[in-house]
């Protein structure tokens, strides 16, 4: 006899439950049920935290996404706030544990520990948090004419959070690191009074001046990247330029604005801007964050923070710290770090860098003797006596931490470029050298092929410069073997007397640590080139950042600008060296070395050859003026 339907399905139904192990008076699943459900809560009963989510309303309506991450038990707990673009959930969901310190990015474990309640928060526009997105949005005023901006969204998100988290004591530290940085000193603008402490690290402070977009004028080609990355919704990523050699792709491209079209990058506002001001303008000016703390008065204790191998952005820790120094007259307001680190690599494991090779995890060092204290000291309810010290730096080559009253703390002193590529503590007798600089055939930044992520970008700086020493177009100059250490504290001085035969220049300038040629105990660094400092000066602004103009062919111009912040001792044994050449591509875009308007827009038939002067000695004594300081 024929079955219909209902009579398989009832078989079927009355065949599982003969065979099923569970209890006969339990109902079975459908077969089929949806297997589809809502959410899934992966935060267990048996978690040993606490993690709620919040859409925390700004004055103008917005909401921002927010998560509160703690221990459970915390009471009258400290809050760590961290204002992010990088996404607030990932962020506290680093693995789905049930144990905190699991969760959580590394650097956070001492202070969950310690019974901190540690928030983390999008943005407004980006990830959960509503509003729209503005990549460095201004403060309110002439560049931003809304009634928010980072430091309300700031003062708002803390104001919710000391009337709606009972777990806390009412006081509230914010800490972050490069774009974190920036929305860290954010907060300082008219702060809230709950807001009782600020670590900047390695903070993007002035995006032209040394900071991630533009170093002394020349553009950073990495930019790109990070905004197509950071700014679109659908197609976000790295520029689809395949996985090739980005020397040859940038080459390939030409110039900034042609690599833009090619990738269809002129859709992305973020990059238009950048694009229609190639200079120091009002712009640029009125976004730089130490320019505009300076206007006002620092109230709450600051700790800024930077690596000594920086690689996006190693002005605005230092840049920020000169600006409000001159204010703490106590020495109690503001103090600065500077660590043997990468970008942000204070929140990793800081136990080498590349080849360098330091007295244990420097990072982990460092958060827990001077950071935590110094956070502690202005945040727990019966804190203890704050003992920060205005500057601490670690001083690579003898690998050592060390407490300053000030900084710099080294006299600039110079090393004069000499005749047979020589360096010197005397003024040499005049003369100079010369090379020719063919922007169809850049100084390479590292050796090719390139890629500019991963651990290749973020080691570059501490990378082996002989593979450019030898070149036509590098100039090198060397010291005799050091009988005794020098030290030097702060940022080195370049004063480069040049002149082209072309119209505009770029001058790269490298300090190096030389080491000994032989190293039985570490192989790897023997006949190390280790750059200490390594910058870059666009010739057009010599006269001024706000007002580029043609260099006059053969004339000698003095072009000085300064090197990062380093303390560093050059040992014994060791030689110092100076390589000056025109081009470290591909993270600087190629100068023309004709006259343009804006390098970023030139073409083709702009691009020529020039010889390059250095001059040495009388009046025209090019020199790197070292901050040595007294042994």
């Amino acid at each position: 006899m024929a079955m219909n339907s209902r009579t398989i399905a009832a078989s079927l139904f009355l065949a599982l439950s003969a065979t099923a192990t569970v209890p006969l008076s339990a109902a079975l699943t459908d077969p089929m049920t949806n297997d589809q459900v809502r959410s899934y809560d992966w935060v267990r009963p048996q978690a040993d935290f606490v993690r709620r989510e919040a859409m925390i309303p700004m004055r103008d309506g917005t909401k921002l996404f927010t998560v509160i991450v703690f221990r459970k038990g915390a009471r009258d707990a400290p809050i760590l706030l961290s204002r992010t673009p990088y996404d607030a959930y990932e962020a506290t969901s680093r693995s789905r544990s049930q144990k905190i310190e699991e969760i959580l990015p590394m650097m956070d474990k001492e202070f969950v520990d310690d019974g901190y309640i540690r928030v983390y928060q999008d943005v407004r526009g980006l990830h959960r948090s509503e509003g729209d997105y503005v990549m460095n949005r201004p403060l309110r005023g002439a560049l931003n004419h809304t009634k928010v901006d980072h430091a309300t969204d700031a003062y708002d998100t803390i104001d919710w959070l000391v009337k709606h988290v009972p777990e806390s004591n009412g006081k509230v530290g914010i800490i972050g690191s490069s774009y974190l940085g920036f929305t860290s000193l954010m907060a300082l603008v008219d702060p809230h009074p709950a807001l009782k402490a600020s670590v900047p690290q390695s903070p993007m402070v002035d995006g032209w001046m040394g900071d991630d977009w533009f170093h002394n004028g020349a553009y950073r080609t990495f930019g790109f990247d990070y905004d197509l990355s950071q700014t679109v919704k659908e197609g976000a990523g790295v520029v689809p330029k395949g996985t090739g050699d980005e020397y040859a792709s940038y080459l390939r491209a030409g110039s900034a604005r042609e690599y833009a079209e090619a990738f269809g990058l002129l859709d992305l506002p973020a990059i238009r801007k950048v694009l229609e001001h190639p200079s120091y303008d009002f712009w640029w000016q009125e976004q730089a964050v130490d320019k505009q703390l300076a206007k006002r008065k620092l109230t709450v204790p600051t700790m800024l923070v930077v690596g000594q191998w920086d690689q996006e952005d190693s002005y605005g820790a230092p840049a920020v710290y000169r600006a409000l120094e001159p204010q703490d007259t106590n020495n109690n307001m503001v103090s600065l770090v500077i660590g043997p680190w990468r970008h942000s690599g204070v929140n990793y494991q800081g136990r080498e860098l590349g080849p360098l090779k330091f007295e244990g995890d420097t990072a982990l060092q460092f958060r827990t003797r001077w950071m935590k204290p110094f956070l502690d000291c202005h945040l727990k309810s019966n804190p203890p006596a704050c003992q920060t010290p205005p500057v601490l730096t670690y001083a690579t080559g003898e690998n050592r931490w060390e407490e300053s009253q000030k900084w710099p703390e080294g006299e600039l002193t110079p090393l004069y470029l000499a005749s047979n590529a020589a360096l010197m503590f005397g003024k040499p007798a005049a003369g100079s050298d010369s090379y020719v600089s063919d922007p169809a055939k850049p100084v390479p930044m590292l050796p090719r092929p390139i890629q500019m992520s991963g651990d290749e970008w973020k080691q570059w700086l501490v990378h082996d410069q002989r593979f450019v020493d030898g070149r036509p177009d590098v100039l090198t100059y060397t010291t005799t073997v050091l009988d005794k250490a020098v030290h030097i504290k702060g940022a080195p001085k370049v004063d480069l007397h040049a002149s082209t035969t072309g119209q505009d220049s770029d001058y790269v300038v490298k300090l190096i640590d030389v080491y000994p040629e032989e190293n039985v105990a570490d192989p790897a660094t023997a006949g190390y080139e280790l750059a200490l400092g390594i910058e870059i000066f666009r010739g057009r602004y010599v006269h001024g950042f706000a007002t580029p103009a043609p260099l006059e062919p053969g004339k000698t111009y003095a072009f000085q600008w300064f090197l990062p912040n380093v303390d560093h001792v050059f040992l014994p044994g060791h030689r110092i060296m100076v390589q000056v050449q025109s081009s470290l591509f591909p993270l600087y875009d190629r100068n023309p070395q004709s006259w343009v308007p804006s390098i970023m827009e030139a073409k083709a038939h702009d691009y020529v050859k020039a010889t390059e002067t250095v001059h040495y000695g009388g009046e025209d004594a090019s020199a790197i003026w070292l901050p040595i300081a007294a042994q």
